[in-house]
């Protein structure tokens, strides 16, 4: 009934207008309400779905449906190009796979099950989805739907207790009880449900909305300054940083800007001062970090000005002395049987002298790692050279926290694609982090949207602990994030500059930070069931093959 006279040839394209819609919604740039109706596309196409024959219903809904993500990824990460070609087809035509995968299991339960139950389905598996691809070797969160907030802060304050996979269940119910309401008002008989439905869609959009401003509006940071300078060095990634300047010339640049920054204040030097990711790129061994040259000047600095620390990204190596201890992701010397790990490294120069590391943990599938190592170590000559360390790099289990040992504050080291993770930047916090730092280089991607909503995702990881944020990032956007989100000193891109400014420390721990994406445990449990179920229910009264 609901196929109607629509030809088979537009069927396939309608899922194509949400991806269309999806892109037009995304941050930073995007018109964030689109997110509310832009699911209803390929939802009504699923709709019509159900009336075609079974032995060809099962191809042309995933084709269909899988175009229609390939138009979403395409469209918001086009610009992953810039550091590989091919790593952008990958990871554009990988990533629409797997949400095609996941609609065509809802897909399958409401042919099985019905209506009540698909819908649920597809809750369901879409959050568990984007919980299970935030922590495995292919994992590309940066297209939760939750994220797509981002662009919109104010409505997303009550992430404080959800995260992302809130935004996420958010978006999907409001898209569904719109369609829903369509579908009765198009068909007389589904009339008796129209005014409930319209009922339920507009509370289920304008609650959270109000219950959002109202908390952005009645929300008050404790004062406890912390006085902190952001460095933007515009170091060009591809022709200076790893070849061009050395590190010693990339080092005096970031002295040069915080020098001119506190000299035209006339004003006495700040508490922190925070350098971008791999800012000392030479490759450093970390059993002779504190004779390295650039080491011993960072701490002659610092306690020349008075600086409590000193967080700068590294690229640095460490031995293993003991082969047999060596980690899967270890190389080896070429004329030696010595066994090392290269990191992507957050460095904090304390105002006792002594040096505090974090290695990176979450790592670009492709770029700074192989995925499955097990199985295709031999190819990590293949990964993407995108940060100036090919191959798979070192990570450690779980976030460290830099402990100022002259305040005795703590802050969240958070390097580049570590900002991406929700409950990830929940370990720091913890941990007793009262404030983040955000270190990027985000100059791979050029003057592309890439780097945009890169740092409009910090402002979500802002509101959802309640933490300001100090974000250094070599070529932009550098900034300062107060704890509801709101950016200020934003800089341009490509343009060296230091910036400062007072943000308050905070340590109490939001709902979210304390629980983390139980969400996402949440749904997985939930689709476990439904699975179950939808196979016992169908087994009882039959089903159409999909």
């Amino acid at each position: 009934m609901l196929k109607g006279s629509i030809s088979d040839r537009y069927l396939f394209l309608i899922p194509s207008i949400t991806g269309l819609m999806l892109s037009l919604s995304w941050p930073a740039h995007g018109f964030t309400p689109l997110l509310l109706v832009a699911w209803i596309p390929i939802l009504f196409a699923g709709e019509i779905h159900t009336t075609m024959e079974p032995r060809k219903k099962g191809w042309f809904v995933f084709l269909s449906n899988y175009t229609g993500f390939l138009v979403f990824n395409l469209l918001t990460t086009w610009w992953v190009k810039y550091a590989s070609f091919f790593g952008a087809i990958a990871a554009i035509f990988c990533n629409a796979l797997f949400m095609a995968l996941v609609f065509q299991c809802f897909h399958i339960v409401k042919n099985r099950s019905g209506n009540l139950l698909g819908y649920a389905s597809l809750i369901t598996f879409w959050i568990s989805f984007e919980h299970l691809h935030m922590d495995w070797d292919l994992s590309w969160p940066w297209l939760t739907i939750g994220n797509g907030l981002a662009g919109m802060p104010l409505v997303a304050q009550w992430y404080e207790y959800t995260g992302v996979l809130g935004g996420s269940i958010w978006i999907l119910l409001a898209n569904i009880l719109i369609l829903q309401s369509l579908l009765a008002f198009m068909f007389n008989h589904n009339r008796t449900r129209l005014p409930l439905l319209i009922g339920l869609s507009i509370s289920w959009i304008l609650i959270p909305v109000v219950i959002s401003i109202l908390i952005y509006n009645s929300y008050k940071e404790e004062s406890d300054p912390v006085d902190i300078v952001v460095v933007q060095p515009n170091v060009d990634p591809y022709n200076e940083k790893f070849s061009g300047l050395s590190e010693r010339q990339q080092l005096d640049r970031i002295l040069a800007l915080v020098d001119s920054l506190v000299l035209a204040e006339g004003s006495v030097h700040p508490d922190y001062i925070v350098a971008p990711e791999t800012a000392l790129p030479s490759g450093m061994w970390e059993e002779d970090m504190g004779t390295h040259p650039q080491s011993i000047l960072i701490r002659k600095y610092s306690a020349e000005n008075k600086v409590s620390a000193f967080v700068i990204g590294a690229a640095t190596n460490r031995l293993y002395p003991d082969s047999n201890l060596r980690s899967l992701t270890a190389r080896k010397f070429l004329d030696a049987d010595i066994w090392y790990d290269s990191y992507n490294t957050a460095l904090m120069f304390d105002c006792d002298s002594s040096i505090q590391i974090h290695h990176k943990s979450k790592l670009v599938p492709g770029v700074e790692k192989m995925p499955f190592p097990f199985i295709f170590r031999h190819l990590e000559g293949l990964a993407i050279d995108l940060g100036g360390i090919t191959g798979s790099l070192g990570v450690q289990e779980s976030p460290s926290v830099f402990a100022d040992s002259c305040s005795k504050r703590k802050f969240a080291p958070v390097i580049c694609y570590e900002s991406v993770y929700g409950d990830y930047v929940t370990d720091y916090v913890r941990k007793g982090a009262g404030l983040i730092f955000i270190i990027t280089n985000d100059g791979w991607w050029d003057d592309t949207p890439g780097y945009r909503q890169h740092q409009a995702y910090a402002r979500l990881r802002a509101i959802e602990v309640r933490r300001s944020i100090a974000r250094s990032a070599n070529t932009g956007i550098s900034c300062f994030i107060n704890q509801r989100g709101d950016v200020s000193q934003a800089t341009a891109w490509w343009v060296p500059k230091a910036i400062r400014q007072k943000l308050n420390y905070n340590s109490y721990i939001t709902f979210y930070a304390r629980h983390g994406d139980y969400l996402g445990t949440i749904a997985l449990l939930l689709s476990l069931g439904i699975i179950v179920f939808s196979f016992v229910y169908s087994k009882r009264v039959g089903f159409s093959k999909i």
